[in-house]
């Protein structure tokens, strides 16, 4: 079974707190990312995926251009450690109805794993 570092994006995209869903929904449509971490004072505060984007913004009929990312953010970012296996981040990512999961190594947020990565996983175990 491979580890979790061979499966994750280690390219971790992160937009500031204040900035607006607009920009953050560009940003993760030029990047072709379904989520970011969301900063505030040197730390990931949040993040926010196009879930919460479709259900606390389009829903509520937020106005993208002056609403800013951590109204709709997801806090606290839910976290899985480096050397756990992928059977335990798919057990956390259904428990928890989870998309996006972020990678920890020594309680340090080193990237991203996606459902779309753990099927590409399984889908080749098998």
């Amino acid at each position: 079974m491979l580890p979790l570092a061979v499966l994750i994006n280690r390219d971790v995209k992160a937009v500031p707190r204040d900035a607006s869903v607009r920009d953050a929904a560009r940003l993760m449509r030029d990047t072709r990312v379904g989520s970011l971490l969301v900063e505030s004072g040197g730390q990931y505060v949040g993040i926010l995926s196009e879930t919460d984007l479709v259900r606390r913004g389009v829903a509520e009929g937020l106005d993208f251009d002056h609403t800013a990312v951590h109204l709709v953010m997801s806090s606290p970012i839910i976290t899985l450690d480096v050397g756990r296996s992928a059977v335990e981040a798919n057990s956390v990512m259904s428990e928890r109805a989870i998309r996006h999961l972020a990678i920890t190594e020594e309680g340090r947020i080193i990237g991203i794993l996606s459902v779309r990565d753990l099927l590409v996983y399984f889908k080749n175990q098998f």
